[in-house]
């Protein structure tokens, strides 16, 4: 084991006065725990207790290698949605298959993630940006609310899509169970109600106990509504999946789509609770962190998991100070899972399709696409395509939609490098942009060019045609032409030869080429491309001030 991972860190500088406020957020946790565990696996069509193994194991692995002594990890409603479209894929014969299936994607997912924290691949949690996951995620919570119909209706809905679930609905009208109906949007009602209230008991876990009571008391199964059933007792056994009924090149591919999408949002929930509650988080230790929860998931018959807004917030909220918390939550749960199987056989279904509604709903960031909005249009616009990609084409073209846009959104802010001509204001020392400051003024005879960004091969022509453009709108008199490189990071050969090309026609103006500032790693490219030769050692200087120097003694 590397030995920059962070082992036990969870437990670091532990101080027994802690204990008390560990117990109280551990069982805080277990509480909101246990309607997520319960409800999520039915997104991917895998049994209730998958989660409860989910939720017990994961926290034991992050608790072991996770960095952060205070972030819980679980089931998400995002990452539960693109596991259901992977398994969706798959030819899977037996229900058995469906656990055999999520269980090596969670090892899977674990091994990406470790893998990448040993490459210091931490910095890909940024790779989707916010606006795209917002409108990604936002997509998502509206495929979870489509698939809630069946649950509310008691019917079965075959047709995917945002439009046909609802045609099929209309056409078997006649099939609709009211009692589920009426039960599903009371349950959905009372959590918005809670919800508003600030009630101190989590809704969710309002909504199992009552509805279960409710169940036994007025025997829903009997009146046909559909409940949970039975579910095994006791806890698994290690055992890892066996792979020989199972697609390998699918298993591959939707590990790496559950764990793009499963790291990308739970790094940026860890951050946001490090920024509320004033810790730091590092993403490749977090890698290490959510490795270790989803092996140990995956191990024990569960699936993936990532960092959970809930679990996280409660336990914050309550005290918890220490990875302790996230021990007696697991225990708590096993405790659930070994005694209290009997009641949750009896939880209705569509009290699990309000929770997921709720969980649905508040996973819609109008919010946050509202300031969007406000910022920038063309930002907007890249959040309604990570929006649209999951609701039209589905989940997984959903997350490959989120990515290209995010490449495309990447390339269009570099296509097109800013550029300023600079010059002096009279009294003040460095050199000004001239559209900026009307007062600054050239240096006679010689032209400033800054360019501000990468010289790559998808933007030298741009690139080339605005130093042209600069260059023929110069008046009578100018000698050199000066590229103030100081924002240049990177440059390829192609912007070597561009700048060749450039150097030759601004020679044939009459015009000396020369390049100030210019940084180590564009320097050795251009090196080796012979530009810098060509351009000569008396063009070639540190800084503005010094180029400017040089051409006041030439004058001279």
């Amino acid at each position: 084991m590397p030995a920059q991972w962070p082992v036990l860190s969870g437990f670091a500088g532990y101080q027994p006065a802690w204990l008390k406020s560990d117990i109280m957020a551990g069982v805080a946790v277990a509480a909101v725990a246990i309607p997520s565990a319960i409800a999520y696996p039915a997104l991917a069509g895998l049994p209730p207790e998958v989660g409860l193994y989910a939720s017990i194991l994961s926290l034991i692995g992050y608790a072991l290698l996770g960095p952060s002594r205070k972030i819980m990890v679980g089931p998400d409603a995002a990452t539960m949605t693109v596991l259901a479209a992977v398994l969706a894929t798959m030819s899977l014969a037996e229900p058995g298959d469906r656990v055999l299936a999520a269980s090596a994607i969670a090892i899977g997912v674990g091994a990406l993630c470790f893998l990448a924290s040993l490459l210091r691949l931490g910095v890909m949690a940024a790779f989707l940006s916010r606006p795209i996951l917002v409108g990604f995620i936002s997509g998502i919570a509206l495929s979870i609310l489509i698939g809630q119909i069946g649950r509310f209706t008691g019917m079965k809905i075959e047709s995917e899509g945002f439009v046909e679930p609802f045609v099929e609905l209309f056409r078997k009208a006649d099939g609709i169970h009211w009692s589920s109906v009426v039960l599903g949007f009371a349950m959905l009602a009372l959590l918005q109600a809670m919800a508003i209230w600030r009630s101190p008991i989590p809704g969710p876990l309002a909504v199992v106990i009552i509805s279960i009571i409710l169940s036994a008391v007025f025997d829903f199964a009997g009146h046909g509504i559909n409940v949970v059933g039975n579910i095994p007792t006791g806890m698994p056994a290690f055992a890892l999946p066996t792979l020989s009924n199972l697609p390998l090149r699918d298993l591959a591919l939707g590990a790496a789509a559950v764990w793009l999408v499963g790291f990308g949002s739970g790094v940026v929930a860890a951050r946001s609770f490090g920024a509320i509650a004033g810790f730091p988080v590092d993403a490749n230790k977090e890698l290490v962190g959510l490795g270790a929860a989803n092996v140990a998931s995956g191990c024990f018959s569960g699936f993936p998991v990532t960092v959970s807004d809930s679990r996280t917030a409660i336990n914050l909220s309550v005290g918890g100070q220490s990875q302790v918390s996230g021990l007696i939550a697991a225990a708590v749960l096993a405790i659930l899972l070994l005694y209290l199987n009997d009641a949750i056989r009896l939880l209705p279904a569509p009290a699990l399709g309000a929770i997921l509604v709720s969980a649905a709903l508040g996973l819609i960031d109008i919010k946050g696409l509202k300031e969007i909005w406000r910022i920038s249009r063309m930002e907007f616009a890249f959040a309604l395509v990570g929006l649209w990609g999951v609701v039209s084409l589905g989940v997984l073209s959903g997350v490959v939609v989120a990515v290209s846009a995010t490449l495309v959104y990447v390339l269009l802010k570099e296509m097109r490098p800013r550029d300023a001509m600079l010059g002096r204001l009279a009294g003040r020392n460095g050199f000004y942009k001239l559209h900026r400051e009307k007062a600054a003024q050239p240096v006679p005879g010689l032209a400033i060019c800054l360019i501000e960004g990468s010289l790559l091969f998808f933007n030298v022509d741009y690139v080339k045609s605005r130093i042209e453009a600069h260059a023929s709108a110069l008046p009578a008199g100018t000698r050199w032409f000066l590229l103030d490189a100081s924002a240049i990071a990177q440059a390829d050969s192609t912007a070597a030869l561009m700048l060749e090309e450039v150097r030759v026609s601004l020679a044939q103006m009459g015009l000396g080429f020369g390049i100030a500032e210019l940084h180590n790693e564009p320097m050795i490219i251009l090196q080796r491309a012979g530009l810098l030769d060509r351009i000569g050692a008396s063009m070639l200087f540190e800084d503005l001030e010094d180029a400017v120097a040089a051409f006041e003694r030439q004058r001279a």
